[in-house]
C-alpha cells in the first residue's frame, strides 16, 4: 500500500491483462479520483479524507502500471484508463463525480462522453484533454529520457519542476513513494510507455460530455507554459460555453496561484473546498433528478 495512503483500504479490480488497484472509503454517493502519469493514488491525500468526512464514498484509483495496480498491461493512455475508470464505477455501482488529474482529467472527459449514465460530475485538475504543442525534437527526447534505465532517477529530478510555486510538506515523502513504486517489477517500463499517451481521443470526446465540470489549474503549470494555464483553462471552458443548463451548462473554472500541475496538493487549503461545494451541488442535483424521474425516458 502507497505509504501516503492511510486513509483508506487496498482493493483490486481484475482488469482481465491484470488487476487494477484502488482504495476505498466512506458511504454515500460515489467519487472517483485518478492521478496522473507517473503519480500515486495518494495524490488525492488533501482531498479525499475530506469528501468522505462530508458523507462521500471515495474510490482512489491507480493508474494501471502504477503504484499497486498490476504492470501486465500491453497498452496505456487516455482511451485504456478510461476503460479501466467505467470498469471500477460499474463495478462499485455509479453514477459517480470523477475527479482527475493530467491524463486522468483527459480519460474522465472520454468516460463522461461515452458513458453519461456514470458521470454525475467531472473535475478536470491539471488537464490534458488536447495534445499541447511541442517541438517534435523536444519531445523525442523527453520520451527517450523518461525510457528505461533512466526513467526512475529523470522523473525524480523532473518532478520538482511540476509543483511550481509552493510545494506540499509533505512532497519528499510523497516522491519518494512515487520513485519507489518505479522500483517494482515492470512499473518503470509500463511508466514509459504511458509516455507516449495521445490526448486526441480526449478531446474528440469534449463537445460529448453533458456533466457539469470544474476545471481547476494552477496558474504557473509548466506543461502549459508557452500559451499560458490560464489561456488552457479558458479553452477548455469554451468547449462547453454553448451547453444550456440541461447539458451541464458552461464549466467552472478555479485558477490556483502559486500552483503547479498539481494544485490539488499544493494549494489544498483553496482547492479542498472548492471541490466539496462542486460535489455537493452536484450530488444534490442528482439525487433531485432521481427523486424526480429527471433525465429517464417517459
Amino acid at each position: 500500500m502507497n505509504p501516503t495512503d492511510t486513509s483508506s483500504s487496498l482493493h483490486h479490480l481484475d482488469r482481465g491483462e491484470g488487476r487494477l488497484a484502488y482504495g476505498l472509503a466512506g458511504h454515500g454517493p460515489l467519487v472517483v479520483t485518478s492521478p496522473g502519469m507517473g503519480d500515486l493514488r495518494s495524490t488525492w491525500r488533501a482531498l479525499s479524507p475530506l469528501l468522505v468526512a462530508s458523507g462521500f464514498r471515495v474510490a482512489d484509483a491507480e493508474l494501471r502500471g502504477h503504484g499497486d495496480s498490476d504492470a501486465g498491461f500491453g497498452s496505456y493512455g487516455d482511451p485504456e484508463t478510461a476503460s479501466d475508470l467505467i470498469a471500477l464505477i460499474e463495478h462499485l455501482g455509479g453514477p459517480a463525480i470523477l475527479v482527475g488529474n493530467s491524463l486522468s482529467a483527459g480519460a474522465a472527459a472520454i468516460v463522461a462522453a461515452e458513458r453519461p449514465d456514470l458521470v454525475a460530475g467531472l473535475v478536470l485538475v491539471g488537464p490534458f484533454v488536447r495534445n499541447p504543442p511541442m517541438n517534435p525534437l523536444l519531445l523525442g527526447a523527453f520520451r527517450l529520457m523518461m525510457a528505461r534505465p533512466w526513467a526512475r532517477p529523470v522523473w525524480r529530478a523532473y518532478l520538482p519542476s511540476l509543483y511550481a510555486g509552493r510545494k506540499p510538506a509533505d512532497f519528499e515523502a510523497h516522491r519518494a513513494d512515487i520513485v519507489a513504486a518505479l522500483r517494482r517489477p515492470g512499473h518503470a517500463a509500463a511508466f514509459s510507455k504511458t509516455t507516449h499517451v495521445n490526448h486526441a481521443p480526449a478531446e474528440a470526446a469534449l463537445p460529448a460530455v453533458v456533466a457539469p465540470v470544474l476545471v481547476v489549474m494552477g496558474e504557473m503549470d509548466p506543461d502549459f507554459a508557452s500559451k499560458g494555464a490560464a489561456t488552457e483553462a479558458g479553452w477548455i471552458a469554451e468547449q462547453f460555453a454553448g451547453r444550456d443548463a440541461a447539458r451541464g451548462g458552461a464549466a467552472e473554472v478555479l485558477m490556483v496561484p502559486e500552483a503547479g500541475h498539481y494544485p490539488h496538493a499544493q494549494r489544498p487549503e483553496l482547492v479542498t473546498p472548492a471541490i466539496l461545494d462542486f460535489a455537493k451541488r452536484v450530488g444534490a442535483a442528482a439525487a433531485s433528478d432521481a427523486g424526480t424521474g429527471a433525465g429517464t425516458d417517459a
